[in-house]
């Protein structure tokens, strides 16, 4: 269903037109001029606009131009007479899908008007699909399509370029600092610096030092100047990570240089301005830490201006399949190997790990898995995973579509799994492929894997519809 917004002066054409609309499913107002119809979408969105060329007031082409300013998806469809032609052409070239000359039957306006629909289906499906791959290509590193982590990379480009304090927070291991890296990469900042610092490996004492640097002379071993990291950051980004470590004394100190924008070196009396945007880390519950007299009220509302959830890796079992992907590949470049992926056996023990360790444990668990393996699959045994992911013969994972398997099938969890995890990923694999029409290209990069992986799974999976008769190897 659409939403049409009629625009014609005849006092008979809009009712017979809008009653044929809505008798075929679509949701229709009427407007007599060109003033009602910018009027109507102020008040409500629309879909397409079927506007007759020739008007009272502004002139249908007219109308279209302004209905276009307020609302750039809304598509035109021009009604003209027959000597009206070239003011309908003039139109399109002005942005217009498509124009009809009166009189027209009801059939010819429904397929024109189905046919805008699917252009408009189309343009958000580019916009969607260019969205994606923007963040990818401005975030690389970040894994993900699930719900979650979706969310993540649609705010991540608004945030990046703001230049507001930003608080990322989740647990150990699930990209705290790959993220603030990126909001840095993606900012204005981008050409400055990137300074991170572990809240928690600095000792009380050597604070001062360590963020504000130190004057030749200023204690027993200051034998040179020292510029400290608030300095070392100006015209960049400083990453606080694990700032909710940072001693009560020291919160205080920062807190001043957040509000203040300058530093006095120890031993020196000339305070220094700095430009720095904070970016802050913690795997705690700082509205938590705060309740509890550990972390200041204060530079809580500082650094929790903006604020990025990440998601553990166990509530976003669906970008598993991606992620180890994404570190076959990347691994595959680093140490020089050609494996090609993970057999199901091995997925099914991925996919019932609990991952306590996030992405982190995932990727040393398969930097180790590749030291191990001896083939271009990776096994089970190549697998070091607590005994809870249990192993499962190789050859007892064929995939296929049909329900999830249940107790009933007499199967073993670990044998459960396996069939779960290539059956999801055949399919997940055959309706992206579906989805952009069989472009390897395409699916390959909204997949997050090279084109040669891609045909080794299509051929695994015996997805025979997306190889042309005769193909023995992707072309590349």
């Amino acid at each position: 269903m659409a939403r049409v917004l009629i625009v014609d002066d005849d006092p008979s054409l809009p009712g017979m037109l809008a009653r044929v609309l809505k008798a075929a499913g679509h949701d229709v107002a009427v407007a007599a001029s060109g003033e009602q119809a910018v009027e109507a979408l102020a008040r409500s969105p629309f879909d397409v606009a079927l506007l007759d060329v020739s008007l009272p007031g502004i002139s249908g082409l007219e109308t279209f131009r302004k209905l276009r300013a307020s609302s750039p998806a809304v598509i035109g469809v021009f009604m003209t007479a027959f000597g009206s032609i070239r003011s309908a052409v003039d139109a399109m070239r002005a942005g217009g899908f498509d124009y009809l000359t009166k009189p027209f039957d009801n059939d010819e306006l429904l397929l024109t008007l189905e046919r805008a629909l699917e252009l408009q289906r189309l343009g958000e499906e580019v916009r969607l699909l260019r969205e994606e791959i923007g963040s990818r290509v401005a975030f690389p590193g970040i894994v993900g399509r699930s719900a979650s982590m979706l969310q993540v990379l649609r705010l991540l480009p608004r945030i990046a370029e703001s230049d507001e304090t930003v608080l990322i927070l989740g647990e150990s291991g699930t990209g705290k600092e790959l993220v603030a890296t990126s909001v840095h990469r993606g900012s204005a900042r981008a050409a400055g610096p990137f300074v991170a610092v572990n809240c928690s490996t600095i000792p009380v004492g050597l604070f001062e030092s360590e963020f504000f640097g130190h004057e030749k002379g200023a204690f027993t071993d200051a034998r040179a100047q020292r510029i400290g990291r608030l300095e070392q950051a100006h015209g960049g980004t400083l990453f606080l990570d694990e700032v909710a470590d940072l001693p009560l004394e020291a919160q205080a100190k920062l807190l001043r240089v957040i509000e203040d924008g300058q530093v006095v070196r120890l031993g020196g009396r000339e305070p220094v301005t700095i430009d720095v945007r904070f970016v802050a880390a913690t795997n705690k519950d700082l509205a938590a830490e705060v309740a509890a007299g550990r972390f200041r009220d204060d530079l809580y509302w500082r650094v929790n201006v903006v604020a990025i959830e990440l998601p553990p890796l166990r509530a976003r079992p669906e970008d598993l399949p991606l992620l180890i992907q994404h570190f076959v590949d990347r691994l595959n470049v680093e140490m020089a190997r050609q494996i090609t992926g993970v057999s199901p056996a091995a997925m099914a023990r991925l996919l019932a790990h609990a991952w306590p360790g996030n992405i982190r444990e995932l990727e040393n668990t398969l930097r180790r898995a590749f030291v191990l393996a001896d083939g271009d699959v990776l096994q089970p045994e190549h697998l070091t995973l607590p005994a809870g992911a249990s192993d499962q013969p190789a050859d007892a994972a064929p995939a296929g579509a049909g329900p999830l398997p249940g107790p009933a099938t007499g199967l073993t969890l670990a044998e459960a799994l396996a069939r779960s995890a290539a059956r999801i990923e055949r399919d997940f694999i055959d309706s992206t492929l579906a989805k952009y029409n069989g472009n390897r290209r395409l699916t390959a990069e909204v997949l997050g894997m090279n084109r040669r992986t891609l045909f080794t799974k299509i051929r695994q999976y015996e997805l025979t519809r997306w190889i042309e008769p005769g193909e023995s190897e992707d072309p590349g």
